[in-house]
């Protein structure tokens, strides 16, 4: 358990919304008992001196840091969809490339090895088909843990999916283009991008080709899979994916993971062990050099982060 407990991050996304300092912002998480944080994209640029001085003091490992972190000076919110690498617009690519790279400059800064990104979307001018597929389910009144034997829902899912990949090809090329004119910055620096699985089914890359999407970089590039459990179990609750069978196809190319459960009715980013994920499963893939971050709401409580904290201990251990 204690291996366990040290390599553990709790991510900053919990508490960094109500915190204004950013040295408090870790002594609350110390307080907790974790050596080590995940600096998420909630990190204003108000929160980043008192960091400094907490990772200068060595009281607090980085264990990673999630893109765009600190956030652009005029965001003052969580915002890791804010520029997108998948854009048209080449102005928008730039300015991702730009607060990508400021968050390289901060990674080592605070001496993080690895970057989680999110690799941008489909886009629809008009109704797209996720929208469409929600406002079926909100008409239909199901829940999400009727979703995955649902005849009705399975046939329109599968549709919209089609859909959606006939499409992704051209913000694919993007997301490559981008990740590519990057892959040098994150070499000289010494970090490993993680492309991390998303929970919207029109996010890239796509789960079913995220194995192609990585085996497209050069060998040796720092690049590599960050698994996010809950959002891989609900598009398990959607009939979209076997999570086990998608860690098992993923475990080579895994270097994180996101560590919290979903509710039965499709709420992520709650306690472990309350929820519908087998984290007993989630264990066999876990190896001693991954990174592990508890991803939890901002609404638990610190006995509920406390709670996760020995659960997950207990699973990994």
């Amino acid at each position: 358990m204690t291996d366990i407990t040290d390599r553990l991050s709790l991510s900053s996304c919990w508490c960094s919304a109500r915190h204004q300092d950013g040295y408090e912002m870790i002594e609350e998480v110390l307080g907790l008992g974790f050596k080590r944080i995940e600096l998420s994209h909630g990190i204003r640029i108000s929160l980043v001196p008192g960091i400094l001085k907490a990772v200068e003091e060595g009281i607090i490992e980085v264990g990673s840091v999630h893109n765009f972190c600190p956030l652009p000076n005029t965001v003052q919110h969580a915002a890791p969809n804010l520029y997108q690498p998948s854009s048209s617009d080449s102005r928008e690519r730039d300015l991702w490339h730009r607060y990508s790279l400021q968050t390289l400059d901060f990674a080592v800064k605070v001496g993080a090895p690895r970057i989680v990104m999110h690799s941008g979307s489909v886009h629809y001018f008009f109704w797209s088909p996720e929208a469409r597929l929600e406002r079926w389910i909100d008409k239909a009144g199901l829940e999400a843990n009727e979703l995955r034997e649902h005849k009705a829902f399975r046939k329109r899912c599968d549709r919209t999916l089609k859909r959606i990949k006939r499409s992704a090809k051209p913000w694919l090329g993007r997301i490559h283009e981008s990740y590519q004119k990057l892959m040098p910055e994150v070499s000289e620096r010494g970090l490993t991008l993680g492309v991390e699985n998303r929970e919207g089914l029109e996010e890239l890359p796509i789960d079913s080709d995220f194995e192609a999407f990585l085996d497209a970089f050069e060998e040796g590039s720092p690049v590599g899979y960050w698994h996010d459990c809950g959002h891989a179990q609900l598009k398990h609750q959607f009939g979209l994916m076997d999570h086990a069978e998608h860690l098992e196809k993923m475990a080579p190319r895994l270097i994180g993971f996101h560590l919290h459960d979903v509710s039965e009715g499709g709420k992520d980013h709650q306690t472990p062990g309350t929820g519908v994920i087998d984290f007993k499963m989630i264990a066999r893939f876990v190896r001693p050099e991954h990174s592990l971050t508890l991803e939890l709401s901002p609404s638990l409580t610190k006995d509920q982060v406390l709670q996760s904290k020995d659960y997950i201990a207990d699973c990994l251990a």
